[in-house]
């Protein structure tokens, strides 16, 4: 039974790439759609449940006064049929009125829409360009993507299973209350709409305190886990005390919040209370007056002192719901900040996959300033020929990293064109562009998972043998057989610690290297390849990376420039520009640039001027 309410919807459907909407009901309406089969009978649930509670307070009063009328004699006789049925439907009809609700409630809604919400958001996140993530603390992202989940259930789940409820309870107390005298139903009337005022009023004030203090705590979950993931550089530098200072700060403000948030609570306690006497005194108060001028009956009276001391307790409960509603609002907001971000990179509609024949790459008058006047690349032409091994160089902001994010489409070019054997690489899709491109980076990062997750990321579908076979290729395999993690796994299942830390510099450039082996791109980028490694493992690796460069394009970034020396080609960039090229021995010869930045170089490495 449970498991058919809990497969009553997948949470994890497919659904069209489109960014989530950004405001609180909007958000929420596309949240709930793939429910709108389970809605009708949640709220008729929530209606039977508040008819039934409802109707069993004035049938107690209704008892009362029959049993005052009959006496013990006759009692059963005359009323015996009824109050079975009332109490077959105490016993039967409202257990099952209130289970069918709480299975749609726990195992359709609350079960699924949690985690839909996480994964939409999740993967529209994954489809945001490198720079948005370069922009915002991991942490808060992933502290905004867990709170949104569960802000949108609590949401959903209240307005369900307390507001449908209590809606639909004084509704029917209104109706039952005016057949018994229409003067007792005022009162009631008069203090929902004081009430729902009332409430109105306090949860608005909450949702904006609710909404800053959430976006205190991504942030100060932000500068922690910031703090957490560069603990090597804070100790290095004996930053402790200031870091400790520095999530003070936020700490301090996340308080500040809070304390205004628990204000606005107090208030409402006191506000709540005077209210609920308001009702107490106005409709007890006419009943017993209605009751001395013989016009109720005291089954009547006792059925309004029921249903009052009801609302009573019922009346807290509400506006504690309707407040909890309000600040799961603010942190829906707060989450949507992030979220609902237009992707800056995307496919188009028509989008094609890339298809490599020879790795011809074509840089068309390309420009890109980062939105600024300059800085980037400025008018850049190049062609690299299929199967040409070209080498990129120039100083630091000189545009060669721009060069390659660009091709990557990591950011869209501002303008020009790319050209992949002929095709335009904004018309293809970015999957089947980065596909057909391997790259290792100066700082490879790895995954918290284990060697052989890491490295099959390269070829999810490569064997066991394929996978040793790229490791010892690229000098890994020795020190990946020596490997034990904290759980006691070892070799190619032990895990390398968040972004890699449990492994050196050099092992995790190994790593990332064999990765690319692995993948056998027919476009090889190789960004500072090697720097990371010693000088007996670099002369080894670089003999690899020669034999793997066969039959692909390269391109290669190196400051070191004799790993370059070996190049079809150079090329040297400067502010933006290609101003040279030609092979090694060529550009010595011209006594340009590079051959000034050759001659400068200290122990290998490129001077910064």
């Amino acid at each position: 039974m449970f498991r058919y309410f809990e497969k009553l919807v997948d949470p994890f459907a497919p659904r069209p790439r489109t960014k989530p909407p950004a405001t609180y009901m909007a958000f929420l309406r596309e949240e709930i759609a793939p429910f709108r089969r389970v809605v009708p009978f949640l709220i008729a649930a929530g209606v039977l449940i508040a008819a039934i509670e409802t109707g069993l307070i004035f049938y107690g009063g209704y008892l009362i006064d029959v049993m005052s009328e009959s006496g013990p004699d006759t009692f059963l006789s005359r009323h015996g049929f009824i109050l079975l049925l009332v109490a077959l439907g105490v016993v039967f009809l409202r257990p099952f009125a209130i289970g069918v609700q709480h299975l749609l409630l726990e195992q359709t809604l609350a079960g699924n829409v949690q985690e839909q919400v996480r994964w939409r958001a999740h993967s529209w996140l994954l489809g945001q360009s490198s720079s948005f993530f370069q922009n915002d603390f991991a942490g808060r992202l992933s502290n905004r993507v867990m709170q949104l989940g569960q802000a949108t259930e609590d949401s959903l789940y209240m307005v369900f299973e307390a507001l449908v409820f209590a809606l639909a309870y004084i509704v029917v107390a209104v109706v039952l209350l005016a057949e018994l005298d229409l003067r007792l139903a005022v009162p009631l009337v008069v203090w929902a709409v004081v009430y729902v005022l009332y409430v109105r009023y306090i949860a608005r004030r909450v949702a904006v305190a609710s909404e800053k203090h959430s976006d205190a705590r991504s942030r100060t979950t932000g500068r922690i886990v910031d703090a957490y993931a560069n603990i090597e550089t804070v100790k290095l530098f004996s930053y402790g005390g200031r870091e400790q200072r520095f999530a003070l700060t936020s700490l301090r403000r996340l308080r500040l919040n809070l304390q205004r948030f628990l204000r606005l609570m107090t208030e409402l306690a006191f506000g709540l209370n005077a209210l609920n006497g308001l009702l107490i005194v106005g409709l007890v108060g006419p009943a017993i007056w209605l009751w001395l001028d013989d016009q109720m009956t005291i089954g009547a009276v006792a059925a309004a002192l029921t249903l009052t001391n009801r609302l009573n307790g019922m009346s807290g409960w509400i506006m504690w719901i309707v407040i909890r509603l309000f600040e799961q609002s603010g942190v829906i907001r707060e989450g949507l900040r992030s979220v609902a971000v237009a992707q800056t990179v995307t496919d188009k509609e028509d989008a094609k996959e890339l298809a490599v024949a020879g790795g011809e790459i074509r840089f068309q008058n390309l420009s890109h300033h980062y939105g600024k006047e300059n800085g980037g690349l400025d008018g850049i032409d190049l062609t690299i020929k299929a199967g040409e091994r070209v080498g990129l160089v120039g100083r630091s902001g000189a545009g060669k990293s721009t060069l390659v994010n660009l091709l990557l489409r990591f950011r869209d070019a501002e303008e020009g064109n790319i050209l992949i054997d002929g095709q335009d690489i904004s018309a293809v899709t970015q999957d089947s562009l980065r596909r057909n491109i391997g790259m290792v980076t100066q700082d490879s990062s790895l995954l918290h998972r284990s060697v052989r997750a890491n490295l099959l990321y390269g070829r999810p579908d490569a064997s066991e043998e394929m996978m040793v076979a790229a490791a010892k290729q690229a000098a890994a395999h020795d020190f990946i057989l020596e490997l034990r993690d904290q759980n006691m796994r070892v070799g190619y299942d032990a895990f390398v610690g968040e972004r890699g830390v449990k492994l050196s510099g050099g092992q995790r450039q190994r790593v990332a290297i064999a990765r690319v082996i692995l993948k056998d791109a027919p476009i090889l980028i190789l960004d500072e390849a090697t720097s990371a490694l010693d000088s007996e493992v670099e002369a080894a690796i670089q003999d690899t990376l020669y034999s793997v460069m066969e039959g692909k394009t390269v391109i290669a970034i190196a400051h070191r420039l004799s790993t370059l020396a070996r190049m079809d080609r150079i090329v040297v960039l400067d502010a933006g520009r290609v101003i040279e090229t030609g092979s090694h021995a060529e550009l010595v010869s011209q006594g340009g640039l590079y051959a000034d930045l050759w001659n400068r170089q200290s122990g290998g490495f490129l001077a910064s001027t």
